[in-house]
């Protein structure tokens, strides 16, 4: 009886819409604690280790960090960019007048941040960190709004699912043309070709999404050869699989549904574990009140919600678009707080920008206490928010 409960309880969990974060939660205190022990060398040792083949025409030998960081991670982009397609052709973004505000609210969350990061560190060794602060962690962003329930409007949920969605869209603009080095074009002219493959199959459309993923295999690869990063791939391809904005499944959906529990309960966690294993030396500490540190977390912590604002402000006095129903400023400025949960695309544009590793280090641990604390501050606010509504 007793294994059954647990058995039960256990079922619960992993269907919860806070499961994912929880989890990612976790693999992060877990990652940091084995970074700061005896462990942490055979922890290193571990990341470090070569996993693949290579010969003298093809090359697959990388470490079982660079798998996680360029191969995994390709598949959480494949999910992001499903369900960017969905939104633009039956969600949130799907008209001019509903997707204006999440739009233009991800535009001012990403462009304050990056100003702000380069006021603290133009001219510097750490400029090219400007991308950081502009991501949003949809994972973990909408696990915290989860919590609240019923005390934030249910249209407040959609439009940061939306914010986020296309926020994770400038980051993948971003990764493609300032994160990229070294255009191979006789690469890229292989992975047009693959694109080339996948559109035809949507036009003879071929419904079984994962054939698509066969050609996607091959673009990755091309992809990761030609400079650009990998990760692209996932969006790409994931621009060809079909959808329609009917009740019946589509082929985009299917695949959607197949990748939620492996990409939030697997590789988001695993990318966590693998890249928060930062062992804490008195330089990193000193790192976050340092350009560096300054410009990622005043970014994620100021610029954001005063970016959101700004723009929810602009479009509701032009009347571009209205704020979500039941929704205020206030809820704007709550949203805005979450919406600096960088996290996982932060650290991972953070890799990209910096190849001095002790930068690395101190971004990673400004980018974590900042989305611990704006997750925090969001949270409180807008929990506060809906205390007040329930006593008045």
């Amino acid at each position: 009886m007793a294994k059954l409960i647990n058995l039960t309880v256990f079922k619960n969990f992993f269907r919860s819409n806070n499961a994912g974060g929880i989890l990612l939660f976790i693999c992060v205190i877990l990652s940091m604690i084995i970074a700061n022990s005896p462990l942490a060398s055979n922890l290193q040792a571990l990341l470090d280790h070569s996993i693949g083949f290579e010969t003298a025409t093809i090359h697959l030998n990388y470490s079982l960090l660079m798998w996680i960081n360029d191969g995994l991670m390709a598949i959480f982009f494949l999910m992001v960019g499903l369900e960017i397609k969905r939104e633009i052709v039956e969600g949130e973004l799907s008209s001019p007048r509903q997707a204006s505000l999440p739009i233009l609210c991800a535009f001012g969350g990403a462009a304050v941040p990056a100003l702000i990061y380069l006021f603290f560190n133009a001219g510097s060794d750490t400029a090219g960190g400007w991308g950081i602060p502009m991501a949003t962690d949809i994972a973990f962003a909408l696990a915290v709004i989860g919590l609240l329930d019923k005390r934030v409007p249910p249209s407040l949920k959609i439009f940061l699912a939306a914010l986020a969605i296309v926020d994770d869209l400038i980051a993948i603009l971003v990764i493609a043309f300032f994160y990229s080095s070294g255009i191979e074009t006789s690469y890229l002219l292989y992975a047009f070709i693959g694109m080339l493959v996948l559109i035809g199959m949507n036009r003879l459309n071929i419904q079984n999404p994962f054939l698509y993923l066969i050609p996607g295999v091959f673009i990755w690869y091309f992809i990761h050869h030609s400079g650009i990063h990998a990760t692209i791939a996932g969006v790409l391809v994931a621009m060809t699989i079909p959808t329609n904005d009917t009740d019946v499944e589509s082929p985009l959906e299917r695949l959607e549904h197949a990748l939620i529990k492996p990409v939030n309960f697997f590789i988001i966690p695993l990318f966590a574990f693998a890249n928060t294993n930062i062992t804490l030396e008195a330089e990193m500490v000193h790192g976050l009140i340092a350009p560096l540190g300054l410009g990622i977390s005043l970014g994620l912590l100021l610029g954001k919600p005063l970016g959101i604002l700004l723009m929810a402000f602009v479009c509701s006095k032009l009347k571009i678009s209205s704020l979500p129903e039941g929704s205020n400023f206030k809820h704007m400025l709550g949203v805005g707080l979450l919406a600096g949960i960088g996290f996982t695309m932060s650290i991972f544009i953070s890799i990209l920008s910096f190849s001095n590793p002790l930068f690395v280090k101190e971004a990673k641990l400004s980018i974590l206490l900042t989305s611990i604390l704006a997750g925090l501050l969001g949270y409180l606010f807008l929990r506060n928010m809906g205390k007040a509504k329930e006593i008045v």
